[in-house]
């Protein structure tokens, strides 16, 4: 496989962040919007809204996360932050101040290109980006291998191969796990 580029979605590169998300198999009626909208909100959207309102976001800067590119064309996505930018993922209340915690919620790879290592890169990717942008910490919600559902959050084997340690469980299946950046 070639080399490949990690960009932060912005308003230049919205049409690839568009593109990648109404490819076939995108998460097109998410928009990676459920875990940014009031629990009330998140119900009531369809798959246009949530486009309007992703694209809101990336209009007036608010980081939202990261484009995997091979060969110029967007082919995987990683949903970094500020956690204070998500509603509550169910991590741990135990910072007085969270505004330089980041938080993982979600990866998106495209079918042809899964099983190939894209996924830890993409997460090594996004820790370089939110410690570039000043991150101490982040925080990721995988789950394990065989679990039915949130599988889209990442499985804990790959977050603990890039040094992320366990920190406590949310809900059911997400493990709430965390990396410190080193300063």
């Amino acid at each position: 496989m070639s080399e490949f580029v990690f960009r932060e979605v912005s308003h230049e590169n919205w049409p690839d962040f568009a593109g990648l998300f109404e490819s076939r198999g995108g998460p097109k009626s998410c928009w990676c919007m459920v875990w940014r909208s009031t629990a009330t909100e998140a119900r009531q959207r369809d798959g246009a809204s949530r486009r309007a309102a992703m694209q809101s976001k990336v209009e007036a800067g608010v980081p939202i996360g990261i484009l995997g590119y091979r060969d110029g064309a967007p082919i995987a996505w990683c949903s970094i932050a500020p956690r204070d930018t998500y509603r509550h993922l169910g991590g741990l209340d135990d910072f007085e101040t969270t505004e330089r915690v980041w938080a993982l919620a979600c990866f998106f790879v495209k079918r042809e290109y899964r099983g190939h290592g894209i996924s830890k890169k993409l997460l090594l990717a996004a820790v370089d980006h939110a410690a570039r942008n000043g991150a101490t910490i982040v925080e990721a919600y995988p789950v394990d291998p065989d679990s039915p559902s949130y599988r889209f959050m990442g499985f804990v084997e790959t977050f603990s191969e890039a040094g992320f340690q366990k920190v406590g469980q949310a809900g059911q299946r997400r493990h709430v796990m965390r990396f410190p950046i080193p300063r």
